[in-house]
């Protein structure tokens, strides 16, 4: 070969690399452009299949009200949120003003799009992206506002693949069989415009006291403005920069869009969000659902926190919510409360927690008293953590020592001279005396201070800290020994961790909701699964001396005494501290509880160092309770509890008395026959004083006379005050605080 047929060869070889190469990346174009086919033929198919199970919707749902409602354990109506009088604005009524603010700030191509606006998705995407967002638009047209609102939910668990392909699905539909006048109209009508109102021609009215024909462009374009946020662009909220901005968003949007001129937006601009309010807020009115907003207000308010926490907006998502409330244990709750039960004064102050031992349910919560027309105010039966005094001991300081250190009931507890640990601050109880060598049952029933103290020093506070967190208590600061006479938690949480001792030792979070039903018509349950807390000893041991609290003669609930009902309870009072000028205690609290419902009740004034409780109001505490336990236990009886088998009753000194069956005292005594209808203090039938004051003597004889379910306790409420024992005055004696 000569040398001259190299480069020819070259060549050659140079042409077939390039056919090579050039084939190679047809290759891999043909395989891309096949696997981009794929998945878009992949996402189709998905699209179409998600699409296929898509809700039905209607002409019915579109124009109809998404009134979230909220029922009771017993299916009735408990509150419909954005209650107020609704007026359906056709869409002659609607001015085109409203109508082009509306299309500027929600949906500019609303128009011309089908129902689904891709080029506004994109340009959605690369703005969060980029983080370039105005806040005036985003990712969902009208039509698919118009959607959501109609048909789905808003929580974030629902906010899927799936839920997005069905929306823009029905968007399309929408688009093809309603006009865009009517698609407006719909939107138009069902948005939520904060304050409980929907749509916005009621949202005139109430904001403004006008027809939105009357309306000037500064007001159509902050109607406009709200549906994005109602909480924060109403003009009624307290800082209105944030409606202002939004506002002015809106009329920059219109300008635009040509529908205004700049001067006309800058003229609209001049004028105040809050020009034109109308405080008596026009021409809307409440739908009444048979139940006064104060009745229910403070459980409402906690539902509508618990939907929150799920992701859910009761303002928009037209849900059916089934709570745990009894409506009619709920209205008699606040009329005991606001009506019946004797109080200091009308600013002396309750909270109350009914919950059910069985699951944690919450039956009824009143969060305050003569609260006027406040509505979702302060909730003192979960937001106030006032000093629950000796209520605390069974909690911190017995309960403890029986499930850590298997102490009987008969234990020797000391009621001697104490000093605070590493001071000279002595601590006192109410009667500033010193009782000596008594057992643990006679010291909870007595309320003594210094055995309770005493007994938390035996138990240790870690493992007092761990009985605690079992009940769902727990707090960010360290418990102290001063918490063993009076721990800082809500009516609710101690409802909660009574009804431990009622149940038999398994603790259960407090709830609410039962079920909440969406518009597509899902329905999610909702129960609480309890863990033990102690043991079904410890609940025993702790509810036959509490039995006694009330029971017995010696005991500071008596007044608590319901003829033939089984219960168990415990008071506590907080004393100012030394050197405090008011004569009176601060808090006043009952908890107890039956087999079928536990109650916690707080009594006391907001602001303590100002109002004092006076002695003969001590026990409103304990009358609203026991108010409530006999209206409860009379629709619903319970038994007495029954002695587990890991318990023995036992005689001692006398006495029956309960001992741990595996526990080192069980070896020194012989068992005894307990029939579980008896206990070491007496029966509620029995000859124990129920202690009343003429005036609560009284009180109780009109509720007799109007309530059959007061008939049983009419012989106790006609007993004279004149054996009251002198530790019903005051059940704990707050110490002096420790340096």
């Amino acid at each position: 070969m000569n040398n001259e047929d190299y480069p020819s060869r070259r060549r050659d070889d140079d042409l077939q690399d390039d056919n090579n190469g050039r084939s190679l990346t047809r290759r891999i174009i043909v395989w891309v452009l096949s696997a981009l086919l794929l998945i878009i033929v992949a996402l189709a198919a998905l699209f179409f299949y998600w699409a296929s199970s898509a809700p039905k919707i209607s002409r019915n749902e579109l124009a109809g009200q998404s009134t979230t409602v909220i029922y009771d354990r017993n299916d009735k109506v408990v509150s419909r949120l954005g209650a107020q009088k609704r007026e359906y604005a056709k869409s002659s009524e609607i001015p085109d003003s409203l109508k082009h603010a509306v299309v500027s700030i929600e949906d500019r191509r609303f128009y011309k799009n089908h129902g689904v606006d891709p080029m506004r998705i994109i340009g959605a995407a690369t703005n969060n992206i980029f983080n370039r967002s105005d806040g005036t638009q985003g990712g969902s047209t009208l039509t698919q506002q118009l959607v959501k609102l109609s048909v789905f939910s808003t929580a974030a668990s629902d906010r899927t693949f799936k839920r997005k392909a069905q929306e823009a699905w029905l968007a399309i539909n929408v688009d093809r069989h309603f006009s865009k006048n009517e698609i407006l109209e719909f939107y138009i009508n069902k948005v939520y415009m904060g304050n409980g109102v929907y749509g916005m021609k009621t949202a005139a009215q109430y904001y403004y006291g006008k027809d939105l024909d009357e309306l000037s462009l500064s007001q159509i374009a902050t109607l406009a403005g709200i549906p994005q946020s109602p909480t924060y662009y109403n003009p009624e909220v307290k800082d209105t920069k944030a409606p202002t901005v939004r506002r002015n968003e809106v009329l920059d949007a219109m300008v635009r869009s040509k529908y205004i001129s700049q001067a006309d937006a800058t003229k609209a601009k001049s004028q105040s969000v809050t020009q034109g309010l109308d405080e008596k807020h026009g021409n809307t009115s409440s739908n009444s659902v048979g139940v006064k907003e104060p009745v229910v207000d403070a459980y409402v308010k906690q539902v509508l926190a618990e939907l929150e926490a799920k992701g859910y907006n009761p303002n928009t998502d037209g849900l059916r919510i089934h709570t745990n409330m009894d409506l009619s244990a709920q209205k008699k709750l606040y009329d005991e409360a606001n009506n019946s039960v004797p109080f200091q004064s009308d600013d002396m102050q309750t909270g109350v927690a009914v919950t059910d031992p069985h699951n944690g349910q919450i039956v009824a919560m009143l969060g305050g008293r003569h609260t006027g027309k406040v509505i979702y105010g302060l909730n003192r039966a979960t937001q106030t953590n006032r000093s629950t005094g000796s209520s605390a001991k069974p909690l911190m300081d017995y309960g403890p020592a029986i499930e850590y250190l298997q102490w009987p009931t008969f234990h020797s507890v000391y009621d001697t001279k104490f000093y605070w640990p590493g001071t000279d601050k002595q601590l006192h109880d109410w009667d500033n005396q010193t009782k000596g060598e008594m057992t643990m049952r006679q010291a909870l029933i007595q309320s003594r201070n210094i055995p309770a103290i005493k007994t938390l020093q035996k138990v240790g506070m870690k493992r007092a800290t761990t009985f605690l967190n079992g009940l769902g208590i727990k707090q960010k600061k360290p418990f102290n020994l001063q918490n063993g006479i009076g721990l800082y938690i809500s009516p609710l949480q101690v409802s909660a961790a009574y009804a431990a001792f009622a149940n038999g030792g398994t603790y259960y979070k407090p709830y609410y909701i039962s079920s909440i039903t969406t518009q597509d018509g899902k329905t999610i349950s909702y129960h609480k699964d309890g863990h033990r807390a102690m043991s079904k000893g410890t609940a025993y041991m702790i509810t036959d001396m509490l039995k006694g609290v009330i029971e017995d003669a010696n005991g500071t609930g008596t007044a608590a005494k319901i003829s033939g009902v089984y219960q168990a309870g415990k008071t506590g009072t907080t004393d100012y501290p030394s050197g405090h000028s008011q004569n009176g205690v601060m808090d006043s609290w009952m908890a107890g509880y039956t087999k079928n419902y536990s109650i916690a009740v707080w009594t006391g004034y907001d602001q303590p160092m100002n109002h004092a409780i006076s002695t003969s109001y001590e026990r409103s505490a304990i009358l609203l309770y026991r108010a409530m336990m006999d209206y409860l236990d009379n629709e619903n009886h319970a038994s007495n509890w029954k002695r587990p088998s890991s318990v023995e009753a036992v005689r001692w000194r006398g006495h029956r008395e309960l001992v741990l069956k595996d526990s080192k005292w069980a070896l020194d005594f012989t068992a005894i026959d307990d029939d579980d209808n008896s206990s070491s203090s007496s029966r509620s039938e029995s000859s124990s004083s129920s202690s009343l004051s003429s005036s609560e003597s009284s009180y109780f004889d009109r509720r007799s006379s109007s309530s059959s379910a007061s008939s049983n306790s009419s012989s106790q409420a006609n007993e004279s005050s004149n054996n009251q024992s002198p530790s019903t005055n005051s059940s704990s004696a707050s110490p002096a605080p420790a340096p």
